[in-house]
């Protein structure tokens, strides 16, 4: 769980932001949601506005469009016409009405595909905006294709296009029937080229934005889009220079030519971002062939809304600041007792039980619980003086007790121990006699006729020998196993401390007894014998504890693994260790391994081994260990006393009758060699 800092736990703070939480929070909500408000109210009127805008323009436009058609229409119906084309001067008049209506070409026309004409021929004038293309406008007037051209500027964000030049026109197009001197039917066609006429779009910005209709530093603008090309606008690319050529965003040209409907949102016209407003325009056929445009820049309003903000922002703040520092003085004389309340606890919780409030003032509900409080203090250290004299007395009669009881304990322990262990004693004597007499005897009838077989067989029984060897070996453990519960049995009659030996040349013997075991269990073993000191023990007791080890590690590595037996000198005391790395003894068990009977190794074995060991190594003065890792290894570590004055064995100088009393290795078995003279490392491995 989270834990404020005490400063945060303090009844002062606590109190002070439950007074202070609605002017810091709520308020600051309340105007964020305000501002935010205001600012949705301002960003509508801003689109009512430029909504109001081109709806001017397009009324303007929708003008234009009609008196040019009424002005062609008043023209094909004077007489001044038909006298014209009733002579010989219709193409001078004709001229002189197009330069007097402003007109870029005024025509008569038979027949035509164009809706605005047939419409007149019908005896209807009609006027719409339409598009020529170059070869048009070359037809109606040399100059039109030429004014109408406007090389294309590279816009940001607009719709890519491999075209550079704008040769289209935008035509304010009408026609009206006019009837020729020899009654056929006729219109009279004329047109405004709308391409670089600045004049016109010049007009709609000076009628849509007149002057203080916008706030300083706003600017208002009109442009008249050929698809989503500018062909007229006042929008500046540079200081003086207009924005003819450039384009549309693709967002507004999708939306306004491509779903035909009206845009009124902020968007980035040319270089900035504007409150526009676009509408398309179509043409005769009624297909969208432009905008118009008009819109107004968005900076300063977007400066006035932040500008207004700030000043809200700020004006905040100083209230909170002006105001925080009255709040916490008036509230100091409130919080004063609660705080001396705090201190108060916080001293009983330290141990200090005759802490108090001791206030002053006499007025006011908090001073009342506060000297309630310390009425409670003098209750509670007297209950506590008197837990403490019961505890004390309650602590020495449990002591009594408890003393008492271990003492019982003790004793009761040491009985039953004393009593396990005469009746294993017991038991092993009637097992010890019973081995003796069973099993001796048979021992002894099989290696006398073993020995009497080899000597009668001589040189004929050499195939055999293995075997032979084989057979000498099981005796020898039969031998061993009885030996183990004799030595267990009657320790004393078999002590023979009175020999003395050389650990190394003992576990040489040993490895070679034990090679068949290790060989079948697929071990790697190494010796290293690093002492050349001799300890007094009885050799075939050392052989005894030795090969118990040797064997233990093997029967703890079933799957193969490396064992490593070395001697060496440590001070006073030549130290045994065999190593091995298999399974490893869990610690609640390699607590007991040295206790009589105790085994894991319920069908293999009888549980004396380490027992008598331990019994053996102790009897010559000397400690044996062991320490092992789960799922690492064990590793046993027997230490006997030098013997003092003890003459230093050369390994080298061993006898060869010794070297003729070890067993013979198999072919395929490992060889036995004395080690080198630099003390090396020999390696029996059947691998």
């Amino acid at each position: 769980m989270l834990r404020l800092p005490k400063a945060l736990r303090s009844v002062r703070v606590r109190l002070l932001v439950i007074a202070v939480l609605p002017m810091l929070v709520l308020l600051p909500i309340l105007l964020g949601s305000s501002v935010l408000r205001w600012s949705s109210k301002v960003d509508a009127i801003l689109l009512n506005k430029v909504t109001g805008d081109l709806t001017i323009a397009d009324q303007y436009l929708g003008r234009l469009i009609e008196t040019s058609g009424e002005r062609v229409d008043a023209v094909a119906r004077s007489v001044d016409l038909l006298r014209a084309l009733e002579g010989d001067d219709a193409t001078a008049y004709l001229e002189r009405q197009r330069e007097r209506l402003g007109l870029d070409f005024l025509r008569v026309v038979h027949s035509s595909d164009w809706p605005v004409v047939q419409a007149a021929l019908s005896g209807e004038w009609h006027s719409a905006i339409d598009v020529f293309d170059a070869q048009t406008l070359r037809a109606m007037s040399p100059d039109m294709s030429t004014r109408a051209e406007i090389p294309l500027v590279p816009t940001r964000g607009a719709v890519p296009t491999d075209r550079t030049v704008e040769t289209r026109g935008m035509v304010i197009h009408s026609a009206a029937p006019l009837i020729l001197p020899d009654g056929a039917p006729a219109a009279l066609v004329g047109g405004m080229l709308l391409n670089h006429n600045l004049d016109f779009i010049d007009t709609i910005n000076a009628l849509v934005y007149r002057s203080e209709s916008l706030p300083e530093g706003s600017q208002g603008t009109a442009t008249l889009f050929l698809d989503d090309v500018r062909i007229s606008t006042n929008v500046r690319l540079f200081e003086n220079v207009r924005a003819l050529g450039t384009r549309v965003s693709a967002e507004v040209r999708a939306e306004v030519l491509g779903e035909e409907q009206i845009w009124l949102d902020r968007a980035f016209v040319v270089n900035d971002w504007y409150i526009s407003a676009y509408e398309p325009i179509l043409d005769s056929f009624g297909a969208p062939v432009g905008m118009l445009y008009v819109g107004f820049l968005e900076t300063p309003f977007s400066m006035a809304k932040r500008n207004s903000i700030i000043t809200l922002a700020v004006a905040f703040v100083l209230i909170a600041l002006a105001s925080v520092p009255v709040f916490l003085r008036w509230a100091g004389r409130i919080f004063r007792p609660l705080e001396s309340m705090t201190r108060t606890i916080d001293r009983v919780e330290n141990g200090d039980l005759g802490a108090r409030n001791a206030l002053v003032e006499t007025d006011g509900e908090i001073a009342q619980v506060a000297r309630h409080f310390d009425g409670l203090l003098d209750r509670l250290e007297q209950r506590d003086r008197e837990l403490r004299d019961w505890g004390e007395t309650l602590e020495h009669r449990v002591a009594e007790r408890t003393q008492e009881l271990q003492e019982a304990h003790w004793q009761l322990e040491e009985t039953t121990e004393r009593l396990i262990l005469s009746e294993k004693l017991a038991a092993v004597g009637e097992i010890t006699a019973s081995v003796a007499h069973e099993i001796n005897n048979p021992v002894a009838v099989i290696q006398g006729n073993l020995d009497l077989a080899r000597s009668n067989l001589g040189a004929a029984g050499a195939p055999a020998a293995e075997e032979f060897r084989l057979i000498d070996d099981q005796v020898y453990r039969i031998g061993v196993i009885v030996s183990k519960l004799l030595h267990f049995a009657r320790p004393e009659d078999y002590s023979g401390v009175d020999q003395s030996v050389d650990p190394g040349e003992v576990v040489r013997d040993c490895l070679v007894l034990t090679r068949h075991q290790v060989e079948a269990s697929g071990i790697r073993s190494s010796l290293e014998t690093g002492s050349r000191s001799l300890v007094r023990i009885s050799r075939t007791e050392l052989q005894q504890v030795v090969v118990n080890l040797i064997l233990n590690a093997v029967h703890a590595m079933p799957g193969g693994g490396t064992l490593r037996v070395l001697t060496e000198e440590d001070g006073p005391e030549v130290v045994l260790t065999v190593q091995d790395t298999g399974s490893g003894i869990e610690p609640d068990t390699l607590a007991r391994i040295f206790d009589p009977f105790f085994t894991t190794k319920h069908t293999q074995g009888t549980g004396l081994g380490l027992s008598i060991s331990r019994q053996i190594v102790s009897r010559a003065g000397g400690t044996i260990t062991a320490h092992s890792t789960p799922g690492e290894g064990s590793r046993l570590i027997v230490r006997l006393p030098i013997e003092e004055n003890a003459l230093m064995r050369d390994p080298d100088i061993m006898s060869q009758d010794h070297l003729k009393q070890a067993p013979a290795l198999g072919q395929n078995g490992a060889k036995w060699a004395p080690p080198d003279q630099d003390e090396g490392t020999e390696w029996l491995s059947a691998h």
